[in-house]
Parts: C-alpha cells; sequence; structure tokens
C-alpha cells in the first residue's frame, strides 16, 4: 500500500473543494487530508479515490462521497475520546476519520463480506477500532452509552433503539428519507427523553436493513 506526495497532493486539492462547498470544521478537514483513501480502491480505479463522488465496493454497497462523510463527521462535533458507535462499516473509510478525529470507534456492519474486509484493512493501516458484524438498527447495548452514533445508511425512521444509547448530551447523525433519498438529520440527547432535531438537505444513501430499518423494518 503505498501513499505518495501525489496522493497527498491530491487528498488537499479534495480538502479544498470540500471547504468550498461548505465543510468549515479544519480538524474534519485535516482528517480527509490524513486517510488514504485510496487504499479502498482496487488499482484499476484509484484515479476515482479523491474524486468527490461515491464509488461501488461490491456487495450493493458503496464508499461514501466524501462531502457526505465530511458533513456527517461535521456534525458530529467529535472530541477527543468520545466513545462513538457507527452503523454501517461499509468500506471503513468513515471510521478512519472517525479515529483521525479522536474518538474511539465501535463500528458494526451486517454484511460479512465487508465486515470482514474492514477488519483486516483498516489495522493494516494503522486504524485501531472495535469491529462486530451484526444488526446496526438495534445498536450495541451491551457497550452503550455511546457519545455520538453515526449511521450510514438511509433510514425510514429513527431507530428508537439508537436514542435509548447515547449519552445525555450527545448526537445521532442520520439520514431519514424513502429508499431514494433522504434528509440528514442531527438528533440532541438534552435530558434523559427529550431531544432536539435539526434537519439538513438532501442526501442518497444505500438503505438502511435491519429490524429498524428497511426489508424487515416497519416500511
Amino acid at each position: 500500500m503505498e501513499d505518495n506526495y501525489k496522493h497527498k497532493g491530491l487528498r488537499k486539492q479534495l480538502a479544498k473543494k470540500l471547504q468550498e462547498k461548505g465543510i468549515r470544521n479544519m480538524k474534519v478537514m485535516e482528517a480527509i487530508q490524513s486517510v488514504p483513501r485510496h487504499f479502498f480502491f482496487e488499482k484499476a480505479f484509484e484515479e476515482h479515490a479523491y474524486q468527490d463522488k461515491a464509488f461501488p465496493i461490491g456487495e450493493g454497497q458503496t464508499i461514501s462521497q466524501p462531502y457526505t462523510v465530511a458533513f456527517q463527521s461535521e456534525l458530529l462535533a467529535i472530541k477527543k475520546g468520545d466513545k462513538v458507535l457507527e452503523i454501517g462499516t461499509g468500506s471503513g473509510y468513515q471510521c478512519c476519520i472517525l479515529i483521525e478525529l479522536g474518538a474511539e470507534v465501535y463500528t458494526i456492519e451486517n454484511n460479512r463480506v465487508l465486515y470482514e474486509r474492514a477488519l483486516t484493512m483498516l489495522p493494516k493501516m494503522g486504524y485501531k477500532a472495535n469491529f462486530f458484524l451484526g444488526d446496526g438498527t438495534l445498536g450495541l447495548p451491551s457497550y452503550a452509552p455511546f457519545n455520538k452514533i453515526i449511521v450510514t445508511a438511509g433510514a425510514p425512521f429513527v431507530p428508537q433503539k439508537l436514542l435509548a444509547q447515547l449519552t445525555v448530551g450527545g448526537i445521532l447523525v442520520i439520514p431519514v428519507g424513502n429508499e431514494d433519498t433522504q434528509k440528514m438529520l442531527k438528533i440532541t440527547k438534552t435530558a434523559e427523553n427529550q431531544f432536539e432535531k435539526t434537519e439538513f438537505g438532501d442526501f442518497r444513501f444505500v438503505p438502511l436493513t435491519g429490524k429498524e430499518g428497511w426489508k424487515t423494518g416497519k416500511n
């Protein structure tokens, strides 16, 4: 796995592009510049790694568009040492960004192929996370509570189990809508059973599957 000056230069250009699109958090920009996104691409498709677009990674999934990763990361407002639950490991790219921001990451993936790939890949890159295979819509109750929770797939509604696993003052960032487009939501837990919701623009994610998601959820 080679990360040369050209790759670093392309990441710098990508970070600048994201800044022009409205990303303001400098720590997020630094994380984008630090993580070698091309490591998640086959050599033949490496030229696509630093374009601001999603890209297929197999299993019907994609590596998220860098702007989307940066936008969700910015909304989370990660503080060093935050315990973060990521629903949908996918390629592992978002997980690396969270680790760069100083988070202790618990990441869950329901696709065994992607789970095993990330489990092997991230440690090779020098990133340490807690990996789980299972239904992310149920969260990880035995490891809760979490300071922050990020969902990287489009949900039909906000899973109540995830809200229950947030600390008071914690933040859940989740795209909610239909299977084609979703609104990005930032939900802050202000008291034990009280939440403040802010809605952002339209995004497009692969569907969140599981008991509290699509396919087997309350569609």
